[in-house]
């Protein structure tokens, strides 16, 4: 497991505003936003975040994947000045980027705290839970800046929240605090800030204890389903239980 997580590790060097560290004898892999003070997600970054979660997907002592951040906030969100002149190839690839997190096998958990605007929001959307706290704020802040969203998370809010709600947020770049997200079923989890750490690992360790195998099944039979009508979800399961 060792030399596994060292494989990983030197796959792994030379990132762009984060790093990724090594938990629970390697079974848990944290990617950590690491550019201060605000944490903003480059086009690279996207891109080598995507990778990131692709090669941890292919390990085999990786079981579980957290993302979180270093300082005050998660993340206030993309560079400004490369969104104004982002071509529509760029759009589509960091959509591509920022839903990682979806299509890994393993579970991912996003510790979200402070601000948590734009594609900080849009890659939490992409992830299976999400922790939040007494400071967390979610924004979607494309039509301040006049745009509109364009990373695939107006359709993953709208299955969380609802229609009503996501015109809410998305037209009035409603800022959206922690414990409204939790009344909305957008996040797994209200905590207050101090607990956030404490929150994640143990959400962590109840993952690393249930066995890989079904878990990643379960995460593919839920995902595949999600929008699908029920008669061919009901075949899906079986075949999945099967």
């Amino acid at each position: 497991m060792a030399q596994a997580v060292y494989r990983a590790a030197s796959a792994l060097a030379d990132l762009d505003g984060f790093r990724v560290e090594f938990a629970e004898q390697g079974a848990r892999a944290d990617i950590v936003l690491d550019r201060p003070p605000f944490n903003l997600i480059s086009a690279n970054q996207c891109a080598q975040m995507c990778a990131a979660f692709e090669t941890l997907d292919l390990d085999p002592a990786v079981r579980v994947i957290v993302v979180r951040a270093s300082g005050e906030h998660f993340s206030r969100g993309g560079d400004r000045e490369e969104l104004t002149d982002m071509s529509r190839e760029d759009a589509c690839k960091r959509a591509w980027d920022l839903g990682a997190p979806s299509r890994c096998s393993k579970p991912v958990i996003a510790a979200n705290h402070g601000y948590c605007f734009g594609a900080a929001f849009e890659l939490s959307l992409a992830c299976d839970f999400r922790i939040v706290t007494d400071t967390t704020l979610y924004a979607l802040t494309a039509q301040k800046m006049g745009q509109v969203p364009g990373y695939e998370c107006a359709v993953r809010l709208q299955r969380l929240v609802g229609f009503a709600r996501l015109k809410d947020v998305v037209m009035r770049s409603r800022i959206i605090r922690g414990v409204q997200a939790y009344d909305w079923g957008m996040v797994t989890e209200f905590v207050v800030d101090s607990d956030l750490e404490r929150a994640t690992t143990e959400l962590a360790r109840e993952l690393l204890a249930i066995s890989a195998r079904p878990q990643r099944a379960a995460k593919k039979l839920l995902n595949d389903t999600e929008d699908m009508p029920i008669a061919a979800g009901f075949d899906i399961e079986r075949f999945s239980f099967r």
